[in-house]
């Protein structure tokens, strides 16, 4: 059975509250789904984890500190979806790479978040390595279309880019990591999917239509980075 190992942007869990009107379609998509395709879905920690870590920082306390309060987040927020999508509560959430591989085994739905600290890393970087680790591709659903050559949110000639070389990825991800920081994929995922070769699709995962588009196989809008 094809897997599919998706990064779920924190931001589309929660803007200043749940969004549970995206995450209840979400749900209905994936479980439609989830009878051709396993789904390993990894949360981000969303604006609730820069809320927390972001006192953190000014207090001077350690980057891993301040890294591993994210963390905790990103682990709460799947648990939460966990339970949202009707999951036995019981059930343990991963927390490495082997436990992935083997609560997938049972289950054709898996959450998980960030599954330990490792520098320069956020849960873009777990994605990348649970889809090295499992040999499949990696789709990161985020909050805009893809990859641009500026933030479009805040750059109005900012440039769409549909296609780009793992090297060339690297080159714009090839910046000082800050925790909680804003970009379409971490350093560290830029580093696995350029080492392994993993195909990688960024898309905007508010439109899910576009996103059963890629599922179907059909043509859909989204960066490649191949």
């Amino acid at each position: 059975m094809r897997v599919a190992v998706i990064s779920l942007g924190g931001s589309l869990i929660f803007q200043d509250s749940i969004n549970y009107n995206y995450l209840k379609s979400l749900k209905n998509l994936l479980l439609k789904h989830s009878k051709k395709t396993k789904f390993v879905i990894i949360s981000g920690g969303g604006k609730p984890a820069r809320i927390y870590m972001e006192p953190l920082t000014k207090e001077g306390l350690s980057q891993k500190e301040v890294c591993l309060t994210g963390i905790r987040i990103t682990r709460l927020n799947a648990r939460f979806l966990h339970k949202f999508f009707g999951k036995n509560p019981a059930s343990n959430i991963p927390k490495s790479l082997k436990d992935v591989k083997s609560i997938l085994q049972k289950n054709n739905i898996v959450f998980c978040g960030s599954l330990r600290y490792k520098p320069d890393n956020t849960s873009d970087g777990t994605a990348a390595e649970i889809a090295s680790y499992l040999g499949t591709d990696f789709i990161n659903l985020t909050n805009v279309d893809g990859l641009f050559t500026k933030d479009p949110r805040k750059f109005k000639d900012a440039r769409f880019i549909s296609k780009i070389s793992f090297s060339d990825f690297m080159k714009m991800a090839d910046f000082a990591y800050k925790p909680g920081q804003h970009f379409v994929l971490d350093q560290s995922a830029a580093r696995i999917i350029k080492k392994d070769r993993i195909k990688t699709v960024i898309m905007n995962g508010y439109d899910l239509k576009n996103f059963e588009n890629f599922l179907n196989n059909k043509r859909f809008v989204g960066t490649v980075i191949s």
